[in-house]
């Protein structure tokens, strides 16, 4: 009896170690993905003011550029993409009717609205993103891995 209570008490911790390490991106049991056509590395299709890049899994983004030192060369940080969400750090996400879901601060709860664009020829298709911020579009090329 002794056993089974001692065995009782490791499953109810490992049970809330478990619910307290899930990031509240699951919904019902179920994972959320990111759509297959966002999989992969994205870049800027114009770099200017602010120039970066996404590189997209399944189930995690990771943004790299778009920096704090740029809005103060530049200007207007408001129009700074992805201004709010840390760089360079693999976050899970997931996209969900033209959003994409990152697990961090406002971007977890709203989304971030997206425009996907893809056409041409079988050899020269592309892909693009489009993402508004403060008014301001950024346009994100998809980048073949040849």
């Amino acid at each position: 009896m002794k056993n089974f209570k001692f065995l009782a008490i490791i499953i109810v911790l490992l049970s809330a170690l478990f619910i307290s390490s899930c990031d509240g991106l699951m919904t019902e049991g179920n994972y959320k993905y990111f759509d297959s056509k966002l999989r992969g590395t994205w870049v800027s299709n114009d770099p200017g003011r602010y120039s970066g890049s996404l590189k997209i899994t399944s189930d995690t983004i990771t943004i790299d550029g778009y920096g704090e030192d740029w809005a103060s060369i530049v200007g207007d940080d408001s129009q700074r993409p992805f201004k709010d969400i840390p760089k360079r750090k693999p976050l899970k996400g997931y996209s969900e009717d033209g959003k994409i879901f990152i697990g961090y601060g406002e971007a977890a709860q709203d989304g971030i609205p997206y425009i996907y664009t893809e056409g041409g020829s079988y050899s020269q298709m592309y892909k693009l993103l489009e993402f508004t911020f403060g008014g301001r579009k950024e346009i994100l090329e998809f980048q073949r891995d040849y």
